[in-house]
């Protein structure tokens, strides 16, 4: 078998995405959920108008254009790098698949759709003073509901952090001269 273009791997990441959201917001209602492994997983339905794990910034807009523009960078550097580096041009174009998928999310439908929900542990930090910050605690007791395109974007992340600790890059080797004395 040829080789396969590795932006077929974008392409297979986004339209997976894409399939699963619209099965998920044609078929449920808004925030209700589905019991899959007793409340350690459930499909529920959410729309994420923020950033991930909820987080807002204020405008959608600007959140938008933001994405916009990190995936064009993305996409201009792996074309960039061509034909170097294949573990960080497929950490790349992973990113890219999972971004595309939320930025179709919010161009035509103004939020994303979110649906993997997950119990895998509680987080709790107590308030606390240090030096002159006060940090007022947090508190997570289940896990951000998420999808397919935020899976492909923390893998990418993932595999980039990995190709960036532990690739070293080749020095050019210098041969050593000898002067012979004759």
């Amino acid at each position: 078998m040829k080789h396969i273009p590795v932006v077929l791997v974008a392409v297979v990441i986004f339209i997976i995405d894409q399939i699963t959201k619209y099965n998920i917001k044609t078929s449920m209602a808004l925030h209700h959920s589905i019991s899959v492994i007793g409340d350690f997983f459930r499909i529920t339905y959410v729309e994420n108008s923020g950033m991930a794990f909820g987080i807002s910034i204020g405008e959608n807009v600007l959140l938008t254009v933001f994405a916009a523009v990190a995936s064009v960078v993305i996409l201009i550097y792996f074309f960039y790098i061509k034909g170097e580096h294949f573990f960080a041009r497929l950490a790349m174009i992973i990113i890219f698949g999972g971004a595309l998928g939320n930025l179709t999310d919010r161009i035509f439908r103004g939020s994303v759709v979110d649906f993997l929900d997950f119990e895998f542990f509680d987080i709790y930090i107590p308030k606390f003073d240090f030096l002159f910050i006060h940090f007022p605690g947090y508190s997570m007791t289940r896990w951000p509901v998420f999808n397919i395109a935020d899976i492909a974007v923390s893998v990418g992340m993932i595999m980039l952090l990995i190709f960036i600790v532990f690739d070293k890059e080749t020095e050019p080797r210098t041969e050593e001269v000898t002067i012979e004395n004759n």
